[in-house]
């Protein structure tokens, strides 16, 4: 829906709105926001509300941190939990002050990747996401305990499934804004919901995750949970994905299905998948970019560890799913909900650009379970890993020059840097695994 600058201010006004959230992401992927009166939001749609970059992480330094907000209006949207004092929420790409995008901004880095794809024919790239998240039961202080809400199993209903109800009232508050909801479920673990919301272009799928967050933990923290997007909350349970469904559109046609095909698969679907498979390892960082992230990418728990396709199973990384004709898409099931969503899509679609640009051939699928697989057979089959730790992630993200390209030298850097960090901090930890493993043994 597209607003102009009259209709905000008209609604506003109509609706008594008495603040504003001028909604950014930094580089971890997490929403920041500067509020404002209701007074300065013809300041706001003029871009005049500035920032201080130096206090988000990964932005900048000290001395060059003033940053613009730009508003994007078709990301006008009134909160609808908050009843009195009515807010609003629009979403900003950030600007340096001589008017040009500030390049360690994600959501500017997804838009020049989309712009590489515009210039290779490409208008779009559209993205399905699958965001998964638990329920946490919280203390008396409303910290969250280990303790999930249910011992639900995949697609339960109550009673077993006691997320249910916060469930609903997600769905129902997503709608009023605006999102199209296919599907919620209980998934396989206790604790672990899935809400599916319609496909978009990118950048509007990107903003989706964002806002769903936001949502997601807003309404359980109302019927008294706590709602993470950690990948691996729990030891010995399946972890959390958000699967991404990929297509891209060339002249208003879906220019990854062909009929002739014996997969229905064109020759542009085929490369594309081909440069996924090839950038894997290097944009895993991206897609996968927390210490607990590794936890998940483990064997016998339904997430992807080897880099694979196949149209007939669910262990290879990337999945043909069965629609064709306009519907027609990969899945990349390794990202998990912990990724910046526009740096996870802007790396998926520099993979597969990079793929069709270079022609890359497409490796044969693999349509039995990998897990069963010998370490010697899958080396014999050509099935690579995906790394095993962010430390492995990173030096592979080094390595990937299309992948480094695609994030510039700021994020790339400030991104490098955090989480090295990160880690140094896990390695030199002492766990207590480790103490309840070799205190008394040793």
């Amino acid at each position: 829906m597209g607003y102009s600058r009259e209709d905000i201010l008209r609604i506003a006004k109509e609706e008594n709105v008495r603040f504003i959230r001028l909604q950014f992401t930094d580089l971890l992927g997490i929403v920041k926001n500067v509020e404002i009166p209701v007074s300065q939001l013809e300041k706001a749609l003029d871009n005049k509300i500035m920032f201080d970059g130096s206090s988000i992480e990964g932005y900048v330094r000290i001395e060059e941190s003033d940053m613009y907000l730009y508003p994007d209006l078709d990301t006008w949207v009134i909160f609808p939990w908050v009843t009195e004092d009515k807010v609003a929420r629009l979403i900003c790409d950030v600007y340096l002050p001589d008017g040009t995008p500030f390049p360690g901004d994600p959501r500017g880095i997804l838009k020049r990747e989309l712009q590489r794809a515009r210039e290779m024919g490409f208008q779009t790239m559209n993205v399905g996401s699958e965001p998964e998240f638990f329920l946490f039961k919280t203390d008396a202080n409303g910290n969250p305990t280990n303790e999930v809400n249910d011992q639900g199993g995949y697609f339960d209903l109550a009673p077993t499934d006691l997320g249910e109800n916060c469930r609903r009232d997600i769905v129902l508050t997503l709608e009023e804004m605006g999102f199209e909801i296919e599907a919620s479920h209980h998934e396989t673990a206790p604790g672990q919901h899935e809400i599916d919301f319609k496909y978009a272009d990118a950048i509007r799928a990107a903003d989706k995750i964002q806002t769903f967050k936001v949502v997601v933990k807003t309404i359980a923290r109302k019927h008294g949970l706590h709602a993470t997007f950690m990948p691996k909350p729990l030891y010995g349970m399946n972890g959390s994905g958000l699967h991404c469904h990929l297509s891209l559109f060339k002249d208003g046609q879906n220019a990854f299905y062909d009929p002739n095909d014996k997969l229905g698969l064109s020759e542009t679907a085929k490369q594309f998948m081909a440069g996924i498979l090839h950038h894997a390892r290097g944009f895993t960082a991206i897609t996968n970019p927390t210490v607990n992230s590794y936890k998940r990418l483990v064997p016998g728990y339904e997430a992807p560890c080897y880099v694979a396709w196949s149209a007939a199973n669910r262990s290879p990384m990337v999945r043909i799913p069965a629609s064709r004709g306009m519907s027609t898409r990969i899945e990349v099931r390794n990202p998990d909900p912990s990724a910046n969503p526009y740096l996870a899509l802007a790396v998926l679609l520099r993979a597969g650009l990079d793929g069709i640009l270079k022609k890359m051939p497409l490796p044969a699928p693999v349509d039995r379970n990998i897990y069963v697989l010998t370490e010697e057979e899958r080396i014999r089959a050509g099935i690579p890993n995906l790394p095993v730790s962010l430390a492995e992630a990173l030096q592979e993200l080094k390595r990937d020059e299309a992948i480094c390209d695609a994030l510039g030298e700021h994020a790339l850097t400030h991104f490098l840097e955090l989480k090295e960090i990160e880690w140094d901090l896990y390695r030199t930890q002492v766990h207590q695994w480790e103490r309840e493993q070799y205190m008394t043994l040793y």
